[in-house]
């Protein structure tokens, strides 16, 4: 659990995100003694006569006041972190911060009424009492009102739930976006309130979180409290704050994930058998609770939808995945289903109503209708390789000599790891010889079946690939762009023998094709501090073993050299003056190997 936040007070931090939306959105506006969002008189569509308002505690953001804007929330009231506004603030947002007048022309028929307030609510009792008194209040003046409560969590089961039901959670966002798309087209009270109702009884949803989360302004829970999960646990069922869930667990996400579908989609299961979702048309959300990380929410989504699939023969039509409704920074997610049915109202179905454009910061689906439904599977599948391209070049050298002198170079490279990881370890973030061991072992593995052939120019084609694919980070963006300069250089130097003087030349050119591209030269404590002196070394004399042991004089040098570049920099300390630099040691090594040298 994290106990750190950058403000700490929770009034000063409900206050000040309120006022953000205002600078993200110039169409709302915020009532800050009531901690009303809402939005600005004619910031909408002209048509509408109906609006939406909903709220709840803090601490869940974007859900509501996020979900504040055309095509959405009229308005949204905001109580303190995890707890439910009071009706005083409810009162103040149905009753004068929201528009009740209908437009003009859009009475609506015989018996629809002329406008209106759909109130939306978690079923939560604080939220569902305050709310409803706010509800009863506004009738008692004049103003029609329905109010429509969401439960759509199935972690805490029928037995348990008692005469409270299910709890609300993420599925509530889509009775806002489906009842506010209807509004927006101008339907009456009577059918919003349907549809709303509609969406929020055939919604199933369940949570799971690796931990529980701190509210700011707390004391620190004891770390033996049961608010602490054990190292691997994961608590499924787990609500938006902090509740307790139904189990927790030592599971690996796909295991975790049948169970809550299970949870979700057993009908066998009749404590929770709330919803069967049995339509031709499901949507599909997934949650992000607040700490996941995006890279790990795309991996949850893949892990979903394929046992949806799999397992239930489910493929939804809309599948939507972000961050709607948090609990605060939790490191966890919920997966929420809705099974489509008809909304009987003569009008939009569901889909077209989550499909319709809306603007609000919290809403994080962009994906348009055509999109969805054009079901493009075109796909480009061209092999980007360039090896098929490479013709002979009749540069020649030994091949058998050659393939020997590499694989000495790649054994060495190999060899040194632990040594360049140590190093890197100190003054870096430690990944330099795993890179380096890592490409040297494809190459080495693709020697295995692709002997070089002694065509100069051919045989560092066939290597280029494997370095672009197999070493990533900054060093392996170096060696790709030197090595694609390499072939380039030497298919321009002719046919004939591939001599020492040739390599050179080439190897020259190469150096000056990646000056293009990096500020490193000798002296900033880089490769290039063992690449430069190789090359000079080789220019001057031709001889292999002579440049591989300027490489290694250079390398030593950069111990103690000051860096200019790289990770060194900012990670700054005393570290360059113990040990070498990592790269360079790396790369001396692979030519002291080349030479037949022993390190």
């Amino acid at each position: 659990m994290s106990t750190k936040h950058f403000i700490p007070d929770p009034t000063h931090l409900v206050s000040a995100a309120l006022q953000s939306l205002v600078l993200t959105n110039p169409g709302l506006a915020v009532d800050a003694p009531n901690k009303v969002v809402y939005r600005r008189p004619g910031y909408g569509s002209p048509q509408q006569r109906v609006h939406i308002v909903s709220g709840g505690g803090s601490g869940h953001e974007p859900s509501f006041t996020g979900m504040v804007g055309p095509g959405l929330l009229s308005a949204a009231v905001a109580g303190t972190i995890f707890a439910s506004p009071s009706a005083e603030q409810v009162r103040a947002a149905i009753m004068s911060r929201v528009d009740h007048s209908s437009p003009s022309g859009a009475q609506g028929k015989e018996g629809e009424g002329g406008g209106g307030v759909l109130v939306t609510v978690m079923n939560y009792t604080g939220d569902v009492l305050n709310f409803g008194m706010g509800v009863e209040k506004a009738r008692a003046s004049g103003v029609e009102a329905e109010m429509v409560v969401v439960g759509d969590d199935v972690g805490v089961g029928r037995a348990k739930a008692g005469k409270v039901g299910r709890r609300g959670i993420a599925g509530t966002v889509l009775v806002h976006k489906i009842s506010g798309a209807l509004a927006a087209q101008g339907a009456s009270l009577e059918q919003v309130a349907k549809v709303a109702r509609l969406v929020a009884d055939n919604l199933v949803s369940v949570g799971a979180s690796l931990e529980h989360v701190h509210v700011p302004g707390r004391a620190k829970p004891d770390v033996n409290s049961a608010e602490y999960l054990k190292d691997g646990e994961v608590e499924i069922g787990m609500g938006i704050h902090n509740e307790q869930g139904s189990s927790r667990e030592v599971v690996e996400l796909p295991e975790l994930v049948s169970k809550m579908l299970a949870q979700m989609l057993d009908q066998n299961d009749k404590d929770r058998a709330f919803v069967n979702v049995n339509s031709n048309e499901v949507v599909l959300l997934v949650n992000n609770l607040g700490g996941v990380s995006v890279l790990e929410m795309g991996g949850i989504v893949t892990e979903v939808a394929t046992q949806l699939e799999k397992s239930y023969n489910i493929r939804p039509v809309r599948i939507l995945s972000g961050t709607f409704m948090t609990s605060l920074n939790g490191l966890g997610f919920s997966i929420t289903l809705l099974n489509v049915v008809n909304t009987d109202i003569g009008g939009p179905g569901m889909i077209e109503l989550l499909d319709y454009p809306c603007e609000a910061t919290g809403w994080s689906s962009p994906i348009s209708k055509q999109t969805w439904e054009e079901k493009n599977t075109a796909t480009r599948e061209e092999n980007a390789s360039v090896d098929s391209e490479v013709k002979p070049s009749g540069l020649k050298m030994d091949g058998t000599t050659a393939q020997q002198a590499l694989i000495r170079a790649l054994e060495a490279v190999i060899a040194v790891e632990p040594e360049v990881t140590r190093y890197d370890t100190v003054v870096g973030d430690g990944d330099c010889g795993i890179g380096l061991k890592r490409g040297a072992e494809a190459i080495l593995k693709y020697l295995q079946s692709h002997a070089l052939s002694g065509d100069a120019v051919v045989d560092v084609a066939g290597i280029v690939p494997i370095v672009e694919k197999e070493m990533d980070g900054t060093s392996g963006a170096i060696y790709a762009i030197f090595l694609n300069a390499l072939l380039a250089a030497l298919k321009g130097q002719g046919q004939g023998e591939a001599s020492p003087q040739v390599w050179a030349s080439a190897l020259r050119q190469s150096c000056d094709a990646l000056s293009k591209y990096t500020p490193a030269r000798p002296g900033d404590r880089t490769l290039v501090d063992a690449l430069y002196p190789f090359v000079e070394t080789m220019e001057k004399t031709g001889n292999v073993k002579q440049a591989a042991e300027a490489a290694r004089k250079g390398a030593e040098g950069t111990k103690g050299m000051k860096p200019s570049l790289g990770r060194t920099v900012y990670i700054g300390g005393s570290g360059f003056e113990q040990v070498p630099d990592p790269g360079a040691w790396g790369l001396a090594n692979f030519f002291l190997g080349l030479a037949g040298i022993k390190n």
